[in-house]
């Protein structure tokens, strides 16, 4: 039996809850992320986030106008001290679909990396290659992953410092050899909900010790920035998530993306609004006088 919700639950449960499966339901929408007929798997790591995406989607599920298939996966990487038993019996408990998929990508990492290294980019490309495979073996055409807004923000901001490329992780996203398509349902939803989301619904919790604890990570250190300008002027995350939604290519440098070689006369979205429009009716200010070597603008009234 699903449990939805925790015992002694208050009001402000209910309003964080209502919130992140509204916030969770409307990215679906805006990506046209599940449709009718879809059978979604839901990749599970045991942290906060993918237990939080599992029981919204699960949620979801229950209420939406179209009909579509839930499958969970734990990919059990065989890491020392792993404890393999908590996911199957949480899965079994919930009464859910799911895999457990065995792979021994750690001993892959540790042989490859260097002691001292990040591993999380051998990491995310072997565990990314099972996933893809298990959902082709399970006839999944949506795969679902547990990043949120903060994570998208992060890889901007990592994307920018060490890529030189302004791309962030997409809500939907059609994989290389187009036979999935990956999703992120938590799109809309910020890590802080996510956080106090979970510890009141006491999810079994299965920290990664692979990577998750290793100090040198460039992304813990955009974490701890994007977090210290959150504490200055809250907010700030959520207006550079919704920057990445609203993108004006006029007004960026990508030839690729505009055509400014052929860009000879202003079109009336390449206007930068910055200093207002004093040609229209109702300006600041008018042009009075251009005679000899002045030109001066007043005041209207």
């Amino acid at each position: 039996m699903i449990k939805h919700l925790p015992d002694n639950h208050s009001n402000n449960f209910i309003k964080l809850r209502n919130s992140l499966i509204s916030a969770t339901g409307k990215a679906i929408g805006d990506y046209n992320m599940i449709e009718d007929g879809d059978t979604v798997l839901v990749c599970m790591s045991g942290g906060k986030d993918s237990h939080a995406m599992l029981m919204i989607l699960l949620a979801l599920q229950e209420r939406a106008p179209i009909n579509f298939k839930l499958i969970a996966m734990n990919l059990d990487q065989k890491q020392p001290g792993f404890p393999a038993d908590i996911l199957p019996a949480y899965f079994e408990k919930l009464g859910i679909d799911y895999r457990i998929v065995e792979a021994d990508t750690y001993s892959i990492v540790k042989e490859k990396i260097p002691e001292g290294r990040t591993t999380c980019s051998l990491c995310s490309r072997l565990r990314r290659g099972v996933i893809y495979t298990t959902a082709k073996e399970l006839g999944a055409n949506k795969i679902a992953l547990g990043h949120h807004r903060d994570d998208i923000v992060e890889t901007l901001f990592l994307n920018l410092f060490f890529g030189a490329k302004m791309k962030a992780m997409p809500p939907k996203l059609a994989t290389n050899d187009k036979q999935n398509i990956v999703i992120r349902p938590l799109a809309y939803c910020s890590e802080k909900d996510i956080a106090s989301y979970a510890r009141q619904m006491e999810f079994p919790i299965i920290p990664c010790d692979l990577c998750g604890s290793q100090e040198n990570l460039q992304r813990q250190k955009v974490k701890d920035m994007l977090q210290s300008w959150e504490r200055e002027q809250p907010g700030r995350i959520n207006n550079i998530f919704r920057a990445i939604t609203n993108v004006e290519p006029s007004h960026l440098a990508d030839t690729d993306l505009y055509d400014f070689k052929n860009l000879t006369q202003a079109k009336a979205d390449d206007e930068d609004p910055l200093f207002g429009d004093i040609s229209n009716e109702g300006a600041a200010l008018s042009l009075a006088n251009t005679e000899g070597s002045k030109i001066e603008f007043i005041r209207n009234k």
